[in-house]
């Protein structure tokens, strides 16, 4: 082979390489182009999904505050009539106490009378 020959084969080898050389760059690049914009649409998805989960765990934290003021209310109302069904117990206990001093004979007849219809009641 002559010199010019074999210069002329170097030559187009180096510009098929060169040109291999581009088409793998390109083909990469689109490559990286697509992933890039993947991942930009998976930080978008993913930054949704942060939102949507700071809005619920801010949903839940407002839900058990206002279930545990609900509950320190009822407590407290019930704590309330706790106290008022205690005062009316002893205002009755007071009320029939200072009767049965009063009136011995009659209180005494009442609880015969009653002692007498609970017993015909519980022996049927």
């Amino acid at each position: 082979m002559e010199k010019s020959e074999k210069l002329s084969n170097i030559d187009k080898t180096s510009q098929f390489a060169h040109e291999a050389i581009d088409k793998a760059t390109n083909a990469t690049y689109k490559v990286a182009t697509k992933i890039v914009d993947k991942g930009d649409e998976l930080s978008q998805v993913a930054n949704k999904i942060v939102d949507k989960g700071d809005e619920l765990n801010n949903l839940a934290h407002e839900t058990i505050d206002k279930a545990t003021t609900a509950t320190h209310e009822a407590i407290d109302n019930l704590q309330e009539k706790k106290y008022q069904l205690i005062n009316a117990e002893q205002e009755v206990i007071v009320k029939y106490s200072t009767y049965v001093r009063e009136n011995p004979v009659r209180a005494l007849g009442i609880a015969v009378g009653v002692g007498f219809l609970v017993s015909k009641f519980l022996n049927r």
